[in-house]
């Protein structure tokens, strides 16, 4: 029996619907991830034209769509990590298992150079916890920041980095560091410091959808409240933030517990069209002003 492309699209999006599989990771509803994978298996770009949608599809490209299905489903594997690779603030980036996949609101913070809050355009800037590097890039490419810092502590993580800053060309002005925070760092202060680090707290990580158990437990959780790095984050920005440098920080679901530690604290949480909630930001000012608030709280925890 011959199939086509468009017959192989609605028959993947009736089977991700039965099986209710967990969106959020790349896409949001059953029709695009079932067009995101069919095109993937068969080795077509999104911007497959629709006359095309009529072709017969070989016994290969059946195999691997099938193939595909099945991880999808009965092991409810992320369609990116079949994919290898995902967009992220419209620029693809590789991605495996190694990392988390790429699905931050700072993409709308990007693409918007974080205004209002940044005034002048950063000359410098740290991405924390980069894993694929998606952020750091995204910022250098967007932003036309010359001179980008990133930094992970997974081999894997910093691998990838690298293989996108050379897929996207941007070397000359992106560079990845092996360091835990800003221990491996030399001295220096940053415009714009930006991190969306593990904050996925224990009890939310053991509710989360079966796809999240495919990513790498170290980039999702931090401690009993999420907030273990975030602690560590806040007890040293004020040494590397210019004077008029900016932290931004995404806490998802733990902005809640970071309230109630810090409630003397003017957080400034950012409101985000596309949705997403949990980014606060601090002005090196304010980092410098509380820093002794930050380090005795982070001290503290167990």
């Amino acid at each position: 029996m011959l199939i086509k492309l468009s017959q192989a699209i609605k028959t993947a999006e009736a089977a991700l619907i039965e099986a209710q599989v967990h969106f959020g990771h790349g896409t949001d509803n059953a029709w695009d991830e079932a067009v995101f994978l069919v095109l993937g298996a068969c080795g077509m770009p999104l911007d497959t034209q629709k006359d095309q949608l009529q072709n017969v599809l070989t016994r290969e490209q059946l195999f691997c769509i099938e193939d595909w299905l099945g991880k999808r489903i009965q092991q409810r594997l992320p369609l990116p990590y079949l994919l290898g690779e995902t967009w992220f603030a419209e620029i693809p980036f590789k991605v495996s298992q190694d990392v988390i996949i790429p699905r931050s609101p700072m993409a709308e913070l990007i693409g918007r150079h974080f205004s209002p809050f940044v005034k002048n355009s950063p000359k410098t800037a740290l991405d924390l916890c980069c894993g694929s590097g998606c952020i750091g890039i995204a910022m250098a490419l967007h932003m036309d920041i010359s001179h980008v810092d990133m930094v992970d502590i997974d081999p894997a993580a910093l691998v990838l980095s690298q293989e996108n800053i050379d897929y996207h060309g941007v070397a000359d002005r992106v560079r990845v560091f092996d360091s835990n925070l800003f221990s491996g760092l030399s001295a220096k202060h940053y415009d714009l410091i930006v991190s969306n680090p593990p904050y996925v707290d224990a009890k939310d990580y053991d509710d989360m959808p079966l796809e999240f158990s495919h990513e790498p437990k170290l980039a999702l959780v931090s401690g009993v409240d999420g907030l273990d790095l975030t602690a560590a984050m806040l007890a040293q920005a004020a040494d590397w933030l210019s004077e008029q440098g900016l932290i931004v920080i995404e806490v998802g679901n733990s902005e809640v517990a970071l309230q109630q530690a810090l409630p003397e604290v003017p957080f400034m949480w950012l409101d985000l069209s596309a949705g997403g909630n949990g980014v606060f930001c601090l002005t090196g000012a304010q980092c410098r002003q509380y820093q002794d608030r930050f380090r005795a709280w982070y001290q503290s925890r167990p």
